[in-house]
């Protein structure tokens, strides 16, 4: 064997060696073919993450994402690529509603932190004007505007929560 075989035999590898230090990306690895400098999916989808390019597979095809990906800028092909991984996963992982079960989840939580924070606050103002020192007669009437003004606020806001209808004027 001479040394100019053996020089020919090294180029070739070198111009097939990929941009993620000489592996096949994860896309290339999972369609079985090879990596070249220029392919769209390497810089998304790291060798060391097959899953993640299966699941994207599975939904969406990788000649659709290469498409997509190709479409974009490039500063916002890495946002995209996450967002395609992320929809994939949870499309994998619950098939009818997919991330969208999630954000559902999510926004009810919110909602509910929202009422349970529009609850306090009334329940504060109240707290407020009946510890204010003032005569008997006067405090249970300013207790009584105040609660109604919070009863408004949170009518308002579509926060009308029962449990502070049923508050004693005295509650604290």
């Amino acid at each position: 064997m001479s040394g100019g075989s053996f020089s020919s035999t090294n180029t070739y590898f070198k111009s097939s060696i990929s941009i993620n230090g000489g592996r096949r990306c994860a896309a290339c690895k999972f369609l079985r073919r090879r990596c070249s400098e220029d392919c769209i999916l390497a810089p998304y989808f790291h060798h060391s993450q097959p899953d993640r390019f299966a699941f994207v597979h599975k939904i969406f095809g990788a000649s659709n994402v290469a498409r997509m990906l190709q479409q974009l800028p490039v500063h916002e092909r890495a946002q995209a690529a996450d967002a395609i991984a992320t929809e994939a996963h949870w499309r994998v992982q619950n098939p009818i509603y997919g991330c969208t079960e999630i954000i559902a989840r999510l926004q009810n939580q919110i909602t509910t932190a929202q009422n349970e924070l529009a609850v306090i606050q009334a329940r504060i103002t109240i707290h407020k004007a009946h510890m204010q020192p003032r005569d008997q007669a006067q405090g249970n009437y300013d207790v009584v505007a105040t609660r109604e003004r919070a009863h408004s606020y949170l009518k308002d806001n579509d926060l009308l929560l029962p449990e502070l209808s049923n508050l004693p004027l005295d509650f604290c």
